[in-house]
């Protein structure tokens, strides 16, 4: 399989472009970013994006993956809604409209999180906005469409947050991510496992749509296999 992925130059999208390098399951990668992501590999090739608003003159490139692998994403921290849903709904909607007009066979697989509102009327300003993100990719005509909703992700092999006060926590908390797992199993797991299990589904598919912390470590364990 062809795949896209955008966010490869944060943490979790540099996990999920490590795995789909090493698993000779997916023939090429083609990275849609803002800046290079300062590796090279003979599956790997990179379009430099200025503007993830207007991706219509590079369509015809999405037009060969069989599926997109999108992890970009921000935190809502300091933000109004409406700006947070325009780099969240807005963004992330506009990149969709382009991959299923490119190819519908495409799958989908989205990183949301853990918590997310598929209600869209809760409290929360940034879970609203991601389950209205959610609801909409569920409704485009892709061939399938995955939401993924980690909680804690530790990076591995490497990856590093681009934020300097997470990774100093990521740092802190990766010789306790043991312990971490036995507290709470149902919202920790890795960069490794989310590529893994990323690739599961867009090779193998799901039974359901919603893929949360539990779901994505035992399909990274079907990976592993």
């Amino acid at each position: 399989m062809n795949v896209v992925i955008f966010g490869a130059t944060g943490m979790v999208g540099s996990g999920v472009l490590l795995e789909c390098l090493e698993d000779a399951r997916i023939a090429s990668v083609l990275v849609a970013g803002r800046r290079p992501v300062g590796i090279t590999a003979p599956k790997l090739r990179e379009i430099l994006v200025e503007n993830f608003a207007d991706l219509g003159p590079i369509q015809s490139e999405f037009a060969t993956c069989g599926a997109c692998f999108f992890c970009l994403g921000v935190s809502s921290a300091g933000m109004s809604e409406e700006r947070y849903r325009q780099v969240t709904y807005d963004l992330t909607l506009g990149v969709a409209g382009t991959m299923v007009a490119a190819n519908p066979a495409m799958t989908f697989c989205y990183v949301s999180g853990a918590g997310t509102d598929s209600t869209e009327r809760g409290s929360r300003m940034w879970a609203r906005v991601k389950g209205q993100t959610e609801n909409a990719l569920l409704r485009l005509p892709f061939k399938a469409a995955y939401m993924f909703r980690p909680g804690f992700i530790l990076p591995l092999k490497g990856v590093r947050s681009k934020t300097a006060i997470y990774q100093a926590m990521y740092s802190v908390l990766a010789p306790l991510y043991p312990l971490l797992r036995r507290l709470a199993p149902r919202f920790t797991t890795t960069t490794v496992n989310v590529g893994r299990a990323m690739i599961v589904v867009a090779l193998s598919g799901y039974d359901r749509p919603i893929i949360e912390s539990p779901e994505i470590e035992q399909l990274a364990k079907e990976r592993a296999r």
